[in-house]
C-alpha cells in the first residue's frame, strides 16, 4: 500500500470511529434538541491574541498515538493544568476529546471550561465529522473547534463551518500540505467575515506519525496571511517557539511537550517569551 493510502487509512479509521460516537450520542439526544440547548448556552469567551504577535494554544491530552501514554487523566489533573496554562499566559486551551487513541472525553472539555472560568476559551480538538459535534462543543462551553481538512470533503467542511458561525465559535483549520493550505485559503476568503478562522499547519507525517523537520518553515510562506497562522506539532522547546515565530507563525499549538514537562507552566512562559522576542526583533 502507498504512503498516501496508509495516511488515508489512519484518518478514515478515526473518521469512522467519530461517526459511531455521533450515532450513539444522537440516539440519546436528537439534533434539534442539542442545537437548541447549544444556542441557549452562555456565550464562551472570545479568542483574543496578544498584540505582541505570538501566542500559545496549550493542550491537554493524555495519550498520543506517536508517544503513547503521557499522563494519567483525572478531573483534578485537568483542572489544575488548564488553570495553570491560563495563568502562564496561554491564549486558549485545546482539549482532546477523542477516546480511542488519545484517552480523551467530553468530560475533560467540560472540566477544562469550568477551571478556566471564562478567562480564555477552550477548543475541542477531535476528528469532527458532523455539525452535531460542533453543537456538543458549544454546549460543553468550548469557544472553538478544530477542523481537519484532509479528512473531509467540501460539503462536510462547509457544514461544520456554518454550524460554527451560528454558534459563534472560532475554527482552527488544520492543513498537512500545500493542497490542504490551498483549500484553507479559499475557505478563509469565504468565511472570515462570519467567524474567526485560524489556519494551522501540522508537520506530523500521517503515515509514521513522526514530526517532519523543516516542514513548518518550508510551507510557512504558502499559508494565508490574512488570518493567524498556527504551528502544530514539532514545537517542544523555547528555541522551537523562536524558530516558528521567525518563520512567521503567530501561534504555536503545543501538546505533548507540555504534558511531558516537569514544569509545564514555566515552559509556557519561556516559549511565549522566546516567540515574542523574535517577532519584536522583526517588527
Amino acid at each position: 500500500m502507498s504512503e498516501a493510502g496508509r495516511a488515508g487509512d489512519f484518518l478514515a479509521g478515526m473518521a469512522a470511529s467519530s461517526r459511531k460516537r455521533v450515532s450513539a450520542a444522537r440516539a440519546q439526544l436528537a439534533d434539534g434538541e442539542l442545537a437548541a440547548r447549544a444556542l441557549d448556552s452562555p456565550l464562551p469567551p472570545r479568542l483574543q491574541l496578544s498584540s505582541r504577535r505570538f501566542d500559545l494554544i496549550a493542550e491537554v491530552k493524555f495519550r498520543s498515538p506517536a508517544g503513547g501514554k503521557l499522563r494519567e487523566g483525572s478531573d483534578e489533573s485537568v483542572m489544575a493544568r488548564v488553570a495553570g496554562y491560563a495563568e502562564a499566559g496561554a491564549a486558549a486551551v485545546s482539549v482532546l476529546t477523542e477516546p480511542s487513541r488519545f484517552d480523551g472525553s467530553m468530560a475533560h472539555l467540560e472540566t477544562a471550561v469550568r477551571a478556566l472560568g471564562g478567562r480564555i476559551p477552550a477548543m475541542r480538538k477531535d476528528f469532527l465529522v458532523d455539525p452535531y459535534q460542533v453543537c456538543e462543543a458549544r454546549l460543553a462551553g468550548a469557544g472553538g473547534v478544530l477542523v481537519i481538512l484532509r479528512m473531509l470533503d467540501e460539503e462536510a467542511i462547509r457544514a461544520l463551518l456554518e454550524c460554527a458561525v451560528r454558534l459563534k465559535l472560532f475554527v482552527l483549520l488544520e492543513a498537512f500540505d500545500e493542497a490542504d493550505i490551498a483549500r484553507a485559503a479559499e475557505l478563509v476568503r469565504q468565511y472570515t467575515s462570519g467567524t474567526e478562522l485560524l489556519v494551522g499547519l501540522n508537520c506530523r507525517d500521517l503515515v509514521t506519525l513522526e514530526v517532519v523537520p523543516g516542514r513548518l518553515e518550508a510551507l510557512a510562506r504558502t499559508l494565508p496571511d490574512s488570518v493567524p497562522r498556527v504551528a502544530e506539532s514539532g514545537v517542544t522547546t523555547a528555541a522551537d517557539a523562536a524558530r516558528v515565530a521567525i518563520a512567521g507563525y503567530d501561534v504555536a499549538l503545543v501538546g505533548s511537550a507540555l504534558m511531558a514537562a516537569l514544569e509545564p507552566l514555566q515552559l509556557v512562559r519561556t516559549m511565549l517569551s522566546a516567540g515574542r522576542t523574535e517577532r519584536a526583533r522583526r517588527s
